[in-house]
């Protein structure tokens, strides 16, 4: 007897299951039937296979492309260790690649020479617009589409953003056999896993500049897209394929009565946490906190923590700093990068320089963008809207002015100002305010943490919900 296997809202079924693949399946008392993952689905297809089981797939509705690929560019040697690596690892795996390495010419290459139905994700619109750009460019001939930002196409290439596509993950489950994750560390959080989970495709590449998480997620990536097969430092492409660079780390002290004021705030939220058993010692601790928040007193406690942060990253002396290290690169063209939107507004009004936070609106921004793409602004000031998906390859200062970067953004940060260009000397100014939870940050980014200090859980729970601010 033949064997069927079926795929419904996400999950693979078989009513008749051979017993050679029931290893994979979870019986269904409610619908009678044997259920799997939709990411089990390469598994099955290839266990059966050497069983020699008769099996007819009724699951999969994969399309083979003729792709015609125009492209002519000679991939840099990092780019063909990286194909090779993903194509020797069964075409499945995850590479990650500096910001301004050329992640995106990888995934064509990737598409190349796997030209099968694709679905790509993205986590911005702006990545999904470049993304777009560069694969109508490679591939003229391709039936591109968008999911996404008010498009809703059926086309066999598409990128969609993570959230679309984890809404429409059910349909989109057994169309693509080819799943491109851009910024995959995305990937494993609770909304977005659904996208690998339920899907189908056999084959899976994931990028990314760093896949550290907060949460420790990025483990998860193994099983839902498939282990690390190549990775390169910026440090190992400096001079090369990117611009030569330097990071200057500078710090500034709290005035007096900024002192004065941070510190009884820290007393006051440490004994509201002392009172209430919190410790700041795992992540746990920040939730809890949160969670205590409700009360009036864990109101009172969470401003403290609050005001304190903005005492630290607002702190006056890091406007002259910022106005030190303008002067020190007038030709330069500068990002400014702050931990959220009062700052980056600050920024702006004291230096009358060009902003771009998360409100503001989509056509302003792009305006905005491609001003300081063509020169016509020197300057541009964010909060941490831009870490990922501005393509800005003149680009070659940029300043941290506060929330001191997680190993992650950081090497976002960084990449913003690595792209290649003639001459071009590359420089990261990070800011900190010492004797804070900035300092602490950045000694947890380069290893020089201590046990027993609190994590940066402002960031690990941006890294749950989003940004703030």
């Amino acid at each position: 007897m033949t064997a069927v296997l079926r795929l419904d809202r996400g999950t693979l079924v078989m009513r008749d299951c051979p017993a050679a693949l029931l290893g994979f399946f979870t019986w269904d008392d409610r619908s009678q039937s044997h259920r799997a993952r939709g990411r089990a689905y390469r598994e099955i297809m290839e266990t059966a296979r050497q069983a020699a089981l008769p099996l007819r797939d009724d699951a999969a509705g994969f399309q083979k492309l003729d792709l015609g690929f125009v492209r002519d560019q000679r991939p840099y040697p990092h780019q063909s260790g990286a194909l090779q690596a993903w194509k020797a690892a069964g075409r499945r795996g995850v590479a990650v690649l500096p910001t301004g390495a050329g992640k995106t010419y990888l995934a064509q290459l990737a598409m190349r020479d796997t030209p099968r139905s694709t679905l790509i994700t993205v986590p911005t619109l702006d990545l999904m617009e470049q993304w777009y750009s560069g694969l109508v460019a490679a591939f003229p001939d391709a039936n591109v589409g968008l999911l996404g930002g008010g498009s809703h196409d059926e086309t066999p290439i598409l990128i969609a953003t993570y959230d679309s596509a984890a809404i429409h993950a059910e349909t989109l489950a057994g169309r693509y056999a080819l799943l491109i994750c851009d910024e995959v560390h995305h990937l494993p959080s609770d909304f977005t896993r659904v996208i690998a989970e339920m899907s189908l495709a056999p084959y899976r590449l994931g990028l990314s500049a760093t896949l550290k998480r907060s949460d420790g997620r990025e483990r998860d990536l193994d099983e839902l897209i498939g282990p690390v097969v190549y990775s390169v430092s910026p440090a190992e492409l400096a001079g090369d394929t990117l611009a030569d660079y330097r990071l200057e780390l500078v710090r500034v002290k709290l005035s007096r009565a900024e002192q004065e004021r941070y510190d009884e705030l820290i007393r006051f939220r440490n004994e509201f946490l002392r009172q209430e058993g919190i410790r700041f010692g795992s992540l746990d601790g920040w939730q809890q906190f949160v969670a205590a928040s409700g009360s009036l007193a864990g109101r009172k406690a969470m401003r403290a923590h609050q005001e304190a942060r903005s005492i630290a990253y607002g702190t006056e002396g890091k406007l002259r700093v910022l106005e030190a290290i303008l002067a020190e690169h007038p030709e330069a063209r500068t990002l400014i990068f702050t931990n959220d939107n009062a700052a980056a507004y600050r920024v702006s009004r004291e230096f009358l320089i060009p902003v771009i936070t998360h409100q503001t609106p989509v056509k302003e921004r792009s305006a905005i963008l491609e001003r300081f793409r063509n020169g016509e602004y020197q300057y541009l000031a964010t909060s941490r809207v831009l870490n990922e998906g501005v393509d800005v390859p003149e680009a070659s200062l940029a300043v941290v002015l506060s929330g001191t970067s997680t190993e992650r953004e950081h090497i976002q940060r960084l990449g913003r100002i690595l792209r290649k260009s003639e001459g071009k000397q590359a420089v990261l100014y990070e800011v900190i305010t010492e004797g804070t939870s900035e300092e602490r940050v950045s000694q947890q980014r380069k290893g020089q943490w201590r046990p027993g200090e609190p994590p940066d859980f402002d960031r690990f729970w941006e890294d749950q919900n989003g940004p703030v601010g």
